[in-house]
């Protein structure tokens, strides 16, 4: 009897020893810190590493930007505007103090949802007198009082509400737009409005000369100052479509195949260079902001038009598991969520971290090169 079961056991291994490689993506290599990077995915200087996790949490009552946007839960307006939109409750005694004018870098947002409200450093609100791109990760609670948030300009020149309106939406003819990297980079690490609207110029520049072929186009695209209508130029959204959509149909297709492997972020590489790295806690939430997200990386492919070398996976995955820092920076909100900023040897580490009830877990980490 004890033969049969070891040769059964024999077996088993052997079994096991043949089919955990076809079930492991070709390439895949998994770091000390638990994460997982799948092959890479590559179209034309971008590279984007998957990264899967051994864990994955319930992100599901969290609301997004764009979902409160467009559902009309969330109200986003110049500070000048908001007095109106504080909320009174039973027994409330408090004394509501006026609200200063509109300043450049200042939003007032509204969350009137029952969800909390995600933002990430990145995330373009366009309307107002200005359009402003999120300075950090933050948790909005649930039907909140006005929340003064952390923004930067990204359209120098412009201080009149161009349609008439002072609130922000999910305007129709303007797409939800996700700052490029390197503007992202600037308005989290440097949180210099000057450098901000440099880094705005840059890309714009670059981009002008990207679609100087097409008629019109580079014209159109120096003659706004809004970062999200340069987005939305035809020429350019052709230059950026033709970078990212290989990538998110192809990312897409091992989302779907994997679902049970917890995708939950990427690392990105631009020219053979690693440049940045979006781990989100769940992989709804990454699905979630990836169309942004892809785009966003995309146009800094798209600018940046020299050819480098090719980056290797471990790389990319030391990159991913370098998180310790020599400096390390906290801001908490009680109850609600803890961002921290680690500054490391060439890189900055932000991880929002939420402090929820039945929470705890990261709900998203950055990391840029510096």
């Amino acid at each position: 009897m004890r033969l049969v079961i070891t040769i059964l056991g024999v077996v088993l291994l052997v079994i096991a020893a043949i089919m955990v490689p076809c079930l492991l993506q070709a390439g895949e290599v998994t770091s000390a810190s638990g994460y997982s990077l799948l092959s890479p995915i590559r179209s034309g200087n971008l590279t984007i590493f998957p990264v899967a996790a051994s864990k994955s949490y319930d992100t599901a009552e969290f609301l997004t930007l764009d979902e409160g946007l467009h559902s009309g839960d969330v109200i986003v307006t110049e500070a000048g505007q908001a007095r109106g939109l504080v909320r009174h409750r039973q027994g409330d005694s408090s004394v509501i103090h006026p609200v200063r004018n509109a300043e450049v870098n200042r939003l007032v947002l509204v969350n009137n949802s029952k969800r909390p409200l995600l933002l990430l450093a990145g995330e373009i609100v366009t309307g107002g007198k200005q359009d402003r791109v999120i300075g950090k990760d933050r948790i909005v609670p649930a039907e909140s009082d006005p929340v003064d948030l952390s923004v930067f300009c990204v359209e120098p020149g412009r201080w009149v509400a161009a349609s008439g309106k002072s609130d922000f939406g999910a305007a129709p003819n303007v797409p939800a737009v996700f700052a490029s990297p390197v503007v992202r980079g600037k308005a989290m690490a440097a949180k210099d409005q000057q450098q901000v609207w440099d880094s705005v110029r840059t890309s714009q520049q670059a981009m002008a000369v990207t679609v100087q072929g097409a008629a019109g186009a580079a014209s159109e695209v120096t003659s706004t100052t809004s970062y999200a209508r340069v987005m939305d130029n035809k020429e350019v959204q052709k230059q950026v479509d033709a970078v990212a959509e290989p990538v998110q149909r192809n990312y897409e297709s091992v989302i779907r195949q994997l679902r049970d492997k917890n995708a939950v972020g990427v690392v990105v590489a631009v020219n053979g260079e690693i440049v940045w790295a979006d781990i989100f806690a769940s992989t709804q939430l990454l699905q979630k902001y990836w169309p942004k997200l892809v785009r966003s990386y995309a146009t800094d492919a798209v600018v940046t038009r020299a050819k480098g070398g090719e980056v290797s996976s471990k790389d990319a995955l030391k990159f991913l598991d370098d998180l310790e820092g020599r400096h390390e920076t906290a801001e908490t909100e009680p109850g609600l969520y803890r961002q921290t900023e680690i500054t490391g040897e060439g890189f900055k580490v932000f991880e929002l971290t939420s402090l929820l009830p039945k929470t705890g877990f990261q709900l998203h980490v950055a990391k840029m090169a510096n």
